[in-house]
């Protein structure tokens, strides 16, 4: 499996001949839409979007030359009571610009209507439902709360965001978590500037491009009338019918697959005058980055490292022992205060002294460290998972940096803000497909996030089944990698009794004893080792003169975790994953084994999806070793089917039971 499959399914456009056009206009909501029940292919739905309208066009004046504006219109049904949250609709919008204008956001048209006495009576928005306020000091938001709606009500407004900035569009959003019956985006742009639009998720959009005459009239410096002519592009993006976007299980980031359309500046062509490219590389992305003082200054700032650097590798000498030594050090040093970013916020120094800091600021000092260990390292910048996965190259598209250090020719990437991460173990939400690593000089390259080797975890079970049918025995559990640190992280602040309480729970209500574990909070480059004795009651079934044994304990899998009929989305496990089952059991006196599950593989023809079970009987000894493994992080749609059988096959062998006959 490749990652490429997966960004095939996201950077997709449909050019398909638009269908014939329906008309959309506010004010002409009707009876039908106000008596809708439900929705006609969705009667789950809370809401739904009736339509969905956005028109994107140029202005031009003398001063300022051209700018944006984007008008959107929107109508609105709702159906219960948890949709009345559509009444309240926000748009953020950006005021950070040095040399432009603010943005502007207008509402108009904002309407409520409702069935009374077989009547259609409206409510208009009044200044007491529109609202403005400062998200922080580059973003405001506008907003609205429309009157009187109620279950049943239909809503429809409209808005204009204008904007200097041409760069990049806002995205138009074509899929929400409601239907949406249709959406339409028109673009009307000058030959001037040309656009790359990309389409995310995997909806088909009908696609309609045409040339036509564009003219714009202004005043002159002389505030005499002047006009200009041109050609423009006037492209037209249809999709209708579209689901809503659901949450599913396993799944990385529900964003990175809703469909929408984005639109960012290319280059532009103005008469008598050179092309300006605005394309932007990953390389010129880098260098941005790197020359800014939050950046590649604090990157560099080393010698107040030096005292501490030269006590803790005394005596230290080969490369390896020094990187061990550095990562611990700032690992148990610094405390991370839970900002993001790959920007310094109060600077090194300062946080050094402090002993916490934000991602850049603990990073840096791991990166200058390690540099003044004479180790060969670099940032890496990465978009955690829950910031998105990156469309365009530009800097807003990332928000962390790790460290990536390389020894005899292996990388070894490494994030000292959190307690547990050891080397090539990072925290989850940074794996996010791919990073892109910076040097000094301006160059980068692509850094593959996704872990390639399997976490494991190794169960070891020698039990004893007496002639009441209950079992004792002993477990041993080895946790791997990504399977420890996980192990970690979530029992960190439990205590042993909760823990204890909770881990018979999910171990089918045995009882545990004798508790030990090993490499909890000490050496994290290790296993976590756990050990104890157990006693069950109830996994072992008597039925006149035989027993009935379920060859996988209290592990048997009792649910499908993948029941959809159908899957569009990539199915995300974070990492590859390997549990081994070395289950060994020793009969009563006076029974012998009268069957045990035949030997079985399942697997998949690239070995992505791979279960074994053998079984072995002699004298009063059975052994079961049971391997399942997901050899992929992410696995593309085309996989589900297959893992959908995968699972289930597994729970069906479960049910060939061991069976015991007394003698």
């Amino acid at each position: 499996m490749k990652i490429v499959k997966v960004i095939i399914i996201l950077v997709f456009v449909s050019c398909v001949t638009k269908s014939s056009g329906q008309n959309f206009e506010l004010g002409k909501v009707s009876t039908k839409e106000l008596l809708e029940k439900f929705h006609a292919e969705d009667s789950t739905a809370v809401a739904a979007i009736l339509f969905k309208k956005a028109r994107t066009f140029f202005s031009y004046n003398s001063i300022s030359g051209f700018t944006v504006n984007h008008e959107y219109i929107y109508r609105i049904k709702i159906y219960k009571k948890e949709g009345l949250s559509w009444a309240n609709f926000e748009v953020p919008y950006y005021i950070g610009y040095e040399e432009m204008k603010d943005e502007s956001v207008k509402f108009s048209n904002c309407v409520t209507y409702n069935l009374e006495n077989g009547n259609i009576v409206k409510t208009k928005l009044n200044s007491e439902g529109n609202f403005k306020k400062n998200m922080n000091e580059y973003w405001r938001e506008a907003s609205i709360t429309m009157p009187n709606v109620k279950v049943g009500s239909v809503i429809e407004f409209k808005y204009i965001l204008k904007s200097e900035g041409i760069v990049k569009f806002p995205a138009f959003k074509i899929q929400y978590d409601i239907p949406v019956n249709y959406a339409e985006y028109i673009t009307e742009i000058p030959e001037y500037f040309i656009y790359k639009p990309i389409l995310t998720g995997y909806l088909k959009v009908k696609v309609e491009a045409k040339y036509v005459s564009g003219f714009q009239n202004f005043e002159n410096k002389y505030n005499q009338s002047a006009a200009i002519s041109y050609t423009q592009i006037n492209s037209d993006y249809i999709a209708e019918n579209i689901p809503a976007l659901k949450e599913e299980g396993y799944i990385d980031n529900i964003e990175n697959y809703r469909s929408s359309i984005y639109n960012e500046l290319e280059r532009t062509h103005f008469p008598e005058q050179p092309i300006k490219d605005y394309s932007i590389t990953w390389e010129g992305v880098a260098k941005t980055i790197f020359e800014n003082k939050s950046f590649g200054k604090e990157l560099n700032e080393q010698l107040f490292l030096v005292p501490d650097i030269k006590t803790i590798l005394k005596n230290v000498v080969s490369e390896d022992e020094k990187l061990d030594v550095i990562f611990k050090f700032i690992q148990n040093k610094m405390n991370w205060n839970k900002e993001y970013g790959y920007y310094t916020d109060k600077g090194v120094k300062k946080a050094y002294a402090d002993r916490a800091g934000n991602v850049a600021e603990i990073n840096f000092i791991l990166i200058a460290m390690l540099k003044l260990a004479g180790i060969n390292v670099n940032p890496v910048l990465i978009s955690t998972i829950e910031h998105g996965v990156p469309i365009f190259p530009n800097r807003t598209v990332f928000n962390y940096v790790i460290a990536a250090a390389e020894i005899d020719g292996k990388q070894i990437l490494l994030d000292a803000t959190h307690k547990y991460t050891t080397k090539n173990i990072l925290p989850f939400n940074t794996l996010n497909w791919t990073g892109r690593l910076i040097k000094q000089d301006g160059t980068s390259q692509e850094i593959n996030l996704v872990p390639k080797l399997p976490s494991k975890v190794n169960y070891t079970l020698m039990t004893k089944i007496d002639g009441l049918g209950q079992i004792t025995g002993k477990l041993r559990v080895q946790n791997t990698d990504y399977e420890a640190y996980s192990f970690r992280e979530k029992n960190a602040q439990i205590n042993k009794e909760n823990y204890l309480e909770k881990l018979e729970n999910d171990l089918d209500g045995i009882q545990i004893s004798n508790y030990e574990i090993e490499n909890k909070d000490t050496d994290f480059s290790k296993p976590v080792l756990e050990t104890f004795t157990f006693t069950s009651d109830n996994h072992c079934e008597r039925i006149g003169n035989r027993m009935f044994v379920n060859p996988m304990l209290f592990f048997a899998l009792t649910k499908n975790p993948f029941l959809q009929e159908k899957r569009k989305m990539p199915i995300y496990f974070g990492y590859p994953k390997q549990d081994k089952y070395n289950i060994n059991i020793e009969i009563p006196e006076g029974y012998v084994v009268e069957s045990i599950p035949k030997a079985m593989k399942i697997a998949t023809e690239d070995k992505v999806l791979l279960f074994t079970i053998n079984a072995l009987a002699e004298g009063n000894k059975i052994q079961i070793i049971i391997t399942r493994e997901i050899n992929a992080a992410i696995l593309v749609p085309d996989y589900y089917e297959d893992l959908k059988q995968f699972f289930q096959k597994i729970i069906e062998k479960q049910n060939e039971k061991i069976v015991l006959k007394k003698v």
